[in-house]
């Protein structure tokens, strides 16, 4: 039986099996599977390892082990090497792994619209953050500026990637939240909104703030919408939310593991249902 998953840590919040499995059933791939694969970072290289001899075709990555995935890698496609992080694996029949990163393009698909000329800013230094600085810079934005609460890791993605690294979120024609705030914890009764600070806060943002931005884009995904794009839609901005970011890297995993055109209209259905 051919086999895909996730890793991460945590990672029981995500989507992902519902959305590949869904694409599989869909495609008549009924002897493959796609599996939440929770591992702690002390576990992730020999778990990988052993995956590739368990059956497994592929997996994605997610928080924290975008790097560690690159730089286990025997192979790395171009995207990868440049962000410095890789959100896809594929267990090659030669036994290699090779790494790639689905998380600038799958931005830029989900985005719809060309940032080139625009200016950006970028609110996290993780590894999401570092594709899609990465990826509006080749796009052709006209400024990329990078805020993170710990303004030195901010400043080493911005002097690696050739962007800015500022102390506090600027105004630009783009904001892009690559940070987890927002993100309803497991259990959690916290109920967040657009009148509520909390979460913009965090962000170092006010809502008359989150009002500058003609588009906002938030990578968290969860059931109903986040402070800041319930903010960014009070004024009207185009907004695009972690689920269309998650379809849209998720589609290009898919082809780049079976060599079949994602079903993207199948997917969308089981992640938002």
């Amino acid at each position: 039986m051919p086999r895909l998953g996730v890793l991460g840590w945590p990672v029981t919040h995500s989507r992902s099996p519902a959305m590949h499995n869904a694409a599989l059933r869909a495609l008549g791939m009924e002897d493959w599977r796609y599996q939440l694969l929770p591992v702690p970072p002390e576990r992730f290289t020999e778990t990988v390892r052993a995956l590739r001899d368990a059956g497994f075709v592929g997996a994605n990555v997610t928080i924290p082990h975008k790097h560690s995935a690159l730089e286990l890698a025997d192979t790395a496609g171009r995207a990868a090497r440049a962000i410095g992080a890789a959100n896809t694996l594929t267990f090659t029949p030669d036994g290699a792994i090779a790494a790639e990163n689905t998380d600038a393009p799958g931005f830029l698909d989900a985005f719809g619209v060309s940032p080139e000329g625009m200016s950006a800013q970028v609110l996290g230094a993780g590894g999401s953050a570092r594709a899609v600085a990465w990826a509006l810079r080749e796009a052709g934005a006209r400024e990329v500026s990078v805020w993170n609460r710990t303004h030195e890791r901010a400043d080493a993605l911005a002097r690696e990637l050739g962007v800015r690294a500022v102390p506090h979120p600027e105004s630009a024609e783009l904001l892009v939240n690559c940070t987890s705030v927002g993100l309803e914890p497991e259990g959690s009764n916290l109920k967040q909104s657009a009148t509520e600070p909390q979460g913009l806060n965090l962000l170092e943002l006010t809502f008359d703030q989150v009002g500058t931005y003609s588009h906002v884009v938030d990578l968290v995904y969860r059931s109903s919408p986040t402070p800041l794009l319930a903010a960014a839609r009070t004024y009207g901005a185009h907004t695009v939310d972690g689920l269309e970011i998650l379809l849209a890297q998720g589609a290009l995993s898919f082809q780049l593991w079976t060599g079949v055109q994602a079903p993207l209209d199948v997917m969308r259905r089981a992640l938002r249902d």
